[in-house]
């Protein structure tokens, strides 16, 4: 009898340590912002069938992936979702443009400081045994191994508000363009929802005299360092804010090595880190 009640006390405390996990990783102001945005699970036309399983479930233990880095077969049970039905749910999701709708939702639900944002740029290889993948190729800084290359775009306070990813040996400045049509509409302190910045800051990678152009046309004055003119003795002057928001994202361990196959998972589990990032940060200055 006393072997059973330890068996069930000990149950008891990981039941309780699981819970305060999941609402740790998912909190219930997050939920509520999460909830409404997720697709419902369509009915079968024969009817019949099982049960969909429970979203929030799902959605903490993709949570859990990201955040910890672990592989999905390493998935604890203990979230209460088995890890074939969490990857398919995490596939569907990312087919339907899930992350992406987080991550406008929780970079939109507060007011940010968008009148000056700044491009910046990470990386990552691929996982042992890896050898294909769209979005990929050979890693300039790290010996030509095939990996890919992590692009934010932040607000003055470093607030993730448009990722992309790219091959590793893409040109920074290609992103530029993707990055900035992909804003969304930011709440403001005052007036109007802002669609554009004031002013777009980069380092010489993001400099041409085509994309100073571009900006300009629609109404961003460029403050792109131009090489031979600008000092790189001011080069942390505003790129220190970019690199701490890819610190940041570089917490959720899943980004810090690409073990996707599927370029469009790995920028879900991107755009994920930066709704998640938004969250956190917007909900500390609140």
């Amino acid at each position: 009898a006393c072997l059973v009640w330890i068996l069930i006390g000990v149950q008891g405390k990981i039941i309780v340590l699981v819970d305060a996990l999941s609402q740790r990783l998912v909190p219930d102001e997050l939920w509520e912002l999460v909830e409404p945005l997720i697709p419902q699970a369509g009915e079968r036309p024969q009817g019949g069938g099982r049960a969909p399983a429970d979203a929030r479930k799902v959605f903490t233990a993709i949570v859990y992936v990201l955040t910890s880095g672990c592989a999905w077969r390493w998935l604890p049970p203990s979230f209460g979702v088995k890890v074939p039905t969490a990857h398919r749910w995490f596939l569907r999701w990312t087919e339907a443009g899930l992350w992406a709708r987080i991550h406008r939702g929780c970079s939109t639900s507060w007011a940010v400081k968008a009148d000056r944002l700044v491009p910046g740029r990470g990386g990552c290889r691929r996982g042992a045994g890896e050898k294909g993948g769209a979005m990929t190729g050979p890693n300039p800084v790290d010996r030509g191994k095939p990996g890919s290359k992590l692009h934010v775009l932040t607000d003055r306070g470093g607030l993730p508000l448009a990722t992309g990813i790219s091959a590793a040996n893409t040109p920074d400045g290609f992103a530029v363009k993707p990055l900035v049509n992909a804003i969304p509409a930011i709440r403001a302190h005052r007036g109007p929802r802002r669609r554009k910045p004031g002013k777009l800051h980069g380092d010489k990678a993001y400099n041409s005299a085509e994309r100073r152009v571009w900006l300009q046309r629609r109404g961003i004055v460029p403050r792109l360092a131009r090489i031979g003119i600008e000092t790189s003795q001011k080069l942390g002057r505003h790129r220190w804010v970019v690199e701490r928001s890819i610190a940041w994202l570089a917490g959720y361990r899943r980004l810090t090595i690409r073990y996707e196959r599927r370029a469009d998972a790995f920028k879900g589990f991107l755009a994920l880190a930066a709704a998640l990032t938004c969250f956190k940060k917007l909900k500390q200055a609140k």
